[in-house]
């Protein structure tokens, strides 16, 4: 399905160059990817990255495409949603990857009954390593939200959720989450140059301990707890660590960064 898809960008970003690069590595066609962006610097750095179609209207990408992602900042969606709908075909998919704009306000702007699915992603899909969450409107069809899982797959693993109000919770997990993660490998790296060791080799230990830890946890499909204890003997040097770790907080510190994040994103989507 996807390799018969002509996809329409709105917004040529990071993200959407992410997508881009995963669709052309799939298999897609050049011919049938599409971009629209107004800003002349960015058209030409993508013009030179990718062989696909590259202009500077709206309106001028969307005719015959099967599906349009919204790759703009969320204040500009309204807008951007009006400015498409008269060339939109009834049956076109869109695809909103801009936080905090709900479903209802998408469907506001848009012609009635127009398929549309809220979209998830988290920055490490610049490397075909993220994870969508997805929120298809209710009446999406089977085909629909099969496309739309093969559009997101192209930048990594993809999930459905049914309840919008998880979107907030995702955002706070998986789309700041990132963010949490660089600081622990700062961090590490910092304690590792503590206790003498180079920077670059400090760096290195701290980001192959981090990327071989996730793939550990996802490929065993062990609970993180019991991982922990494996690693733990006692009275050794992991529960020292450990028991100092407890000690500050991290932990709990952790646990109210996800919920800070959270709240604040609630407060951006009641703001929309």
């Amino acid at each position: 399905m996807l390799h018969d898809t002509t996809i329409a960008f709105i917004g040529g970003g990071n993200m959407a160059a992410a997508m881009i690069q995963g669709l052309l590595t799939a298999g897609c066609a050049p011919a049938r990817i599409r971009v629209s962006e107004p800003d002349p610097q960015r058209r030409e750095t993508l013009t030179h990255r990718y062989p696909v179609t590259i202009m500077a209207e709206n309106q001028a990408v969307v005719p015959n495409a099967q599906a349009v992602v919204i790759a703009v900042k969320p204040g500009k969606v309204d807008g951007v949603l009006h400015t498409i709908a008269p060339v939109l075909a009834p049956d076109t998919l869109i695809l909103s990857i801009a936080a905090g704009v709900s479903l209802a306000q998408l469907q506001r702007a848009l012609p009635p009954n127009q398929p549309v699915i809220r979209v998830m992603p988290n920055t490490p899909a610049l490397i075909g390593a993220g994870i969508s969450a997805l929120l298809p409107m209710p009446t999406l069809s089977l085909e629909q939200r099969h496309l739309a899982r093969q559009i997101m797959a192209v930048t990594g693993d993809v999930v459905e959720v049914e309840d919008e109000s998880w979107l907030d919770g995702i955002t706070a997990l998986s789309g700041s989450g990132p963010a949490y993660l660089f600081l622990v490998a700062e961090a590490l790296s910092d304690g590792g140059v503590a206790c003498g060791l180079p920077r670059a080799l400090a760096d290195r230990l701290a980001v192959k301990t981090l990327i071989g830890s996730a793939r550990l946890i996802d490929e065993t499909g062990q609970h993180p707890a019991v991982l922990k204890n494996q690693v733990t003997s006692p009275g050794g040097t992991t529960i020292a660590a450990l028991a100092q770790l407890e000690t500050a907080g991290v932990r709990g510190a952790f646990m109210a960064a996800v919920r800070a994040a959270w709240i604040r994103s609630r407060e951006l989507s009641a703001g929309q």
